[in-house]
Formats: C-alpha cells, sequence, structure tokens
C-alpha cells in the first residue's frame, strides 16, 4: 500500500518505479457549490431555480430551526425530506450560507427573472402578438429566450440553453469532487443537505470536464507511476493533510482480474442492481443506467466497476432523473464509454431540459439523441427507442424513452419505469420491438409526489391536490401484465426498484412484505408463471441466461429484506 509514501516526495522510498492503482472503494461524490450534483443542477436554467426555490430556502429554514432538522433527518420516515442532515459547527453552516449568497447572486437572479419574467407572461400574454414583450425581457434573459404561445394561447418562454452554457451562468467554477473511502453501504440522503469539508474527505476542484478526472479513474485499472501520479494531482503543491488523503486512495495491489470474454457468438446479461443492466457480446456492450456499487467485503454481493468492460461501447440513459442519470458513476465511467444514447429532448421548456447539452458541459464527446421509433444501429444488432408513458406526473415531457437492445439473436426491452397507462400504446408498437426475449420493467407503483424532483422548477408553487395526485408512479401488475400479454417476451425481470443497500443516499425507499412494490410485482410473478413465463424480481447481482429459463428456476418471491439478502447471488 502507498500509505507508506513520504509526505514530502514524491516518490514511494526505496521503490521510484513502483506502480500505483485507485482503491476500488475510494468513493468521489461531484458536488457543485458543495450540493450533490444530479442532473438538473447542471444546466444554468435549472440550476438557477434550484437554488433559488430550494437550496437557499432550505437552508435559511435549517439556520432558524437546526434542532428541528436534526430531528428530522434521523427519522426514517422522514428520509427524502427537505431536512438538512448536518451535526457540525453551526457557525460553519451560516459561514456557509453567507458564502452561498454572495456566489450564487447571478444564479439566484435569474431564477427570481425567470419568475418574476413567467408571472409577467401569464398575465399580460393573452393571444395578442407578443413582439413587444421581448423589450420587456430581463437582461438574463434577453436574447437566450424565445416566447411563445400554444394553440391554445397558453404562453411560455423556451430556453435556448446552449446560450446559457455559453455565458458567464455555466458556473464550472463552483464544481469539484469530494473523495473519501467507502466504510459501508450506508450514506446520508445527499439531496436535501450541503456536502461540507470534513477531516475523512479530501476536496478537489477540478471542474467535472477535466480530463484529469478520466486519467484519476482510469487508475482504477491502468497503473500510473508515482512519478505520473503525483504530476497528475499536483503533488508539489498539496498541503500535508491533501497529501495524506492522496496517499490512502492509492494501492500497489492490482485490482482483481475478471475477464468480460465471451464465447464467438455468445451474448449475457447482468445486473448490477436497481435499473443497470449490461448486454454483451465480445463485439459491442450496452450499459444502461448506469449506477456501480463499490467493493464491500461481507455485505451483499454486488458487481463493482472492476465487472465491467474496459470499453463500454454504449451507455443508454432512460430517462432524467436522479437514479437513472447517475453522474457519480458516469464521470467514473466516462473513460470507458464510447457513446451515450439519450432520448430526444423537448423543446427547451421547463422541466423537460437538454440532457444531450448537460452531459456534453461534462465532458461526454460522444452524445447521440435517439426518437421514439428510431434506431441506432450498433456491431451485429441494434439499440432502438420505445416511448413510454408515465412516471413524470402527467408533465409535458418528451425526455424519456425505454430501449430494445438487440446483440445478435437475443433482446432485451429495457422499460424503466414505465406507467403503462394507454395499453394501446405497445400493441401499436409491438410489431417494432418483437420479438422479445427479455423484458425488463420497473414496478415502483406508488411513487413519490411530482414535486419531489420538479418542484424547484414551478414558477408557482404547484396545487397541493394536484402533487399529490400525479405521482411518479411505474406500473402495477395489472398495467404490467398488459405489456407482457402483448409483447409475449421469453422472461420477465422486475428491475429498478431502489432496493439495494448502495442505494440509499438517493433513494429513501425501504420495502416491506406489505409494501404495495412488492405485493403488485408478486401478483406480477405468479401470474406470469401461471402463462409459463418465467419472472422474478431482480436484487444485488445477477448473470442472467440469454435463453428462455425454466419456471422452477426463478427466484423466490418473498422479499423481505432478509430474503432479499438471500436472493443476491454469491
Amino acid at each position: 500500500m502507498s500509505e507508506t509514501m513520504n509526505c514530502a516526495q514524491t516518490t514511494i522510498p526505496g521503490a521510484p518505479d513502483q506502480q500505483l492503482f485507485l482503491r476500488g472503494d475510494v468513493k468521489a461524490e461531484p458536488l457543485i457549490n458543495r450540493w450533490y450534483a444530479w442532473s438538473y443542477m447542471i444546466s444554468p436554467v435549472s440550476y438557477a431555480l434550484i437554488s433559488r426555490n430550494l437550496h437557499m430556502r432550505v437552508l435559511e429554514s435549517y439556520l432558524k430551526s437546526p434542532k428541528l432538522h436534526a430531528q428530522a433527518s434521523r427519522n426514517q420516515d422522514l428520509k427524502g425530506g427537505l431536512f438538512v442532515d448536518y451535526d457540525g459547527d453551526l457557525a460553519t453552516m451560516r459561514q456557509f450560507v453567507d458564502q452561498s449568497r454572495g456566489a450564487l447572486q447571478s444564479l439566484t437572479q435569474l431564477g427570481s427573472d425567470i419568475v418574476e419574467f413567467d408571472s409577467l407572461l401569464q398575465t399580460e400574454a393573452t393571444g395578442d402578438a407578443m413582439a413587444s414583450l421581448y423589450a420587456r425581457l430581463p437582461e438574463s434573459l434577453r436574447g437566450r429566450v424565445e416566447l411563445t404561445y400554444d394553440l391554445y394561447n397558453h404562453p411560455r418562454m423556451r430556453f435556448i440553453e446552449a446560450l446559457f452554457y455559453d455565458s458567464p451562468l455555466y458556473r464550472q467554477d463552483l464544481q469539484c469532487m469530494s473523495l473519501s473511502l467507502m466504510t459501508g453501504d450506508e450514506r446520508p440522503f445527499v439531496l436535501s443537505s450541503p456536502r461540507l469539508p470534513d477531516e475523512k474527505s479530501l476536496t478537489v476542484s477540478w471542474p467535472f470536464a477535466d480530463p484529469r478526472w478520466d486519467q484519476l479513474f482510469a487508475m482504477r485499472q491502468n497503473a500510473k507511476s508515482v512519478s505520473e501520479f503525483c504530476a497528475l494531482v499536483g503533488w508539489e503543491q498539496l498541503s500535508l493533510d491533501e497529501r495524506a488523503h492522496w496517499s490512502r486512495f492509492v494501492t500497489t495491489t492490482p485490482p482483481p482480474v475478471r475477464s468480460t470474454s465471451l464465447p464467438d457468438g455468445e451474448v449475457r446479461i447482468r445486473y448490477f442492481g436497481h435499473a443497470t443492466v449490461l448486454m454483451y457480446s465480445n463485439e459491442v456492450s450496452v450499459l444502461t443506467d448506469p449506477i456501480v456499487a463499490y467493493p464491500m467485503d461481507g455485505a451483499v454481493p454486488r458487481y463493482s466497476f472492476h465487472d465491467l468492460p474496459d470499453r463500454i461501447d454504449y451507455v443508454v440513459l432512460t430517462h432524467n432523473h436522479q437514479d437513472h442519470v447517475m453522474f457519480e458513476t458516469l464521470l467514473q465511467l466516462r473513460h470507458r464509454i464510447g457513446t451515450i444514447v439519450v432520448p430526444k429532448s423537448g423543446p427547451g421548456t421547463l422541466p423537460d431540459l437538454s440532457l444531450k447539452l448537460m452531459l456534453q458541459a461534462t465532458g461526454f464527446a460522444h452524445v447521440v439523441e435517439l426518437g421514439e421509433l428510431e434506431t441506432l444501429p450498433i456491431a451485429n444488432g441494434q439499440i432502438l427507442g420505445v416511448p413510454f408513458l408515465g412516471e413524470h406526473g402527467d408533465l409535458e415531457l418528451q425526455t424519456k424513452l425505454a430501449f430494445r437492445v438487440q446483440i445478435r439473436q437475443t433482446s432485451a426491452l429495457f422499460a424503466a419505469d414505465s406507467d403503462n397507462l394507454d395499453p394501446e400504446l405497445y400493441r401499436r408498437a409491438a410489431a417494432k420491438i418483437a420479438p422479445l426475449n427479455h423484458l425488463f420493467i420497473g414496478m415502483e407503483c406508488v411513487g413519490a409526489p411530482m414535486s419531489w424532483v420538479y418542484g424547484p422548477l414551478f414558477t408557482r408553487p404547484p396545487d397541493r391536490r394536484c402533487d399529490q395526485a400525479r405521482r411518479l408512479n411505474g406500473s402495477d401488475a395489472e398495467r404490467a401484465w398488459h405489456m407482457v400479454d402483448t409483447l409475449q417476451p421469453d422472461a420477465v425481470h422486475i428491475y429498478a426498484m431502489g432496493s439495494e443497500p448502495w442505494l440509499t443516499f438517493i433513494s429513501s425507499i425501504e420495502y416491506h412484505t406489505d409494501s404495495p412494490a412488492i405485493v403488485e410485482s408478486d401478483r406480477l410473478i405468479a401470474r406470469c408463471n401461471e402463462a409459463g413465463i418465467p419472472a422474478s424480481r431482480l436484487y444485488g447481482r445477477h448473470e442472467i441466461p440469454c435463453q428462455r429459463i425454466p419456471v422452477s428456476a426463478a427466484p423466490t418471491a418473498d422479499m423481505s429484506r432478509p430474503a432479499l439478502d438471500a436472493l443476491a447471488v454469491a
């Protein structure tokens, strides 16, 4: 181990040519102004509203009642709520809030400009020509928006997002990464609290697009010499504490060798947890919605970064939610990824902003947008974009797709959190999707209220009744069965349930045997097995055979926490 590194030197004593690897259990949390970075925080337009309507307000609430927030954050029933989980010095938090007010002034002003001009627009744009309103746009929006009506004379702003990214409003200086060593799967919920510096973590202030991140994360597989590593991290300019952190993050022990080479012509499917599935052959690899666990001894068995191919030809992202566009994983895989495939975005309206622009701004060079029922040829196969309904609170959003991936003779549909509101959709698309070997479907059938994701993006607070009614639901048993009955897959896999223990930091879900998602997925498993279609609820890690699976081989439907742990493949 490199802990023998002398902090006053740039080499390991006695081993000037020592080869160093990045440890597999180095946790890398991307932060923007010390808040955990998720996709809507990348675009200046949505980040301005999140800063104004969420971050600053929850911090001000915390400063008024820190004990109330501390109590609420320890309550499992309130996990995922807007409560700051911070037990440090109150003066430090006050200083951070004061610094944020100054650092974010231009962004919070943009947020206020959006809210105030939208109010003007809703009041004064009643169907007449809007040419005169352009002169009343605030400076932050001038030349960056188009004013439009829909066919019913409802006015709105169309944000020309590229012009926001190409401006001082895109604040790469606020981006950094917090590096630390994992000590277990349990991590505090990250979406409602800033991640202030502490003695256990190292803050590295390289922007997300900085190519040094690619060099660092490539060290998980490919060693660097001591001198190369020191040049990468700027060893000579580091403090003694920073050097001590870096020395703990590297090791002289090579990573485990786990080949993904297959016999010629063979295709395999590997489940990594949640909605992350690797489908691959010797010619091509496709990874869905990557969230990759860090290696943990003695915990629920899982695949980690070491179980991925050195080259991931295609990553497909189904929709723009925190648990499907995970920058913590994506940035660590960027050096391995050939192309990212995303749904074609909408017309630049809130909350349907461009995934392609977000990814390009963070250093992903090859991003392809796919439309509904459009295909992308790949080696010995293709990727088909399949429309899906629901799970977005009935908001007008185009940036969502299921993906049918075909490699050689094996096909799989990754339907993510599709809520099959209208079974005719899949009946009409069935000819494009067939034949289908594997159907992957999420069944979080009672999701969070609409505001849990989109609340900060509303220029006027949503009506509480509507917010509670329009939840981010996936399919229940009946709707999921209509998909199965229509598409006739050889096997059904329930995934994207948020149940793996390494997801607690972004998921507030804790299932029990009577949880609606468990009850409904049990019903679907039973109905599929009655029809002779093997079905299972995935958990932990799995190798999925690419041939018809006997019903008797399907995992148990008992998904209490002990049963979940037992189901994970050893």
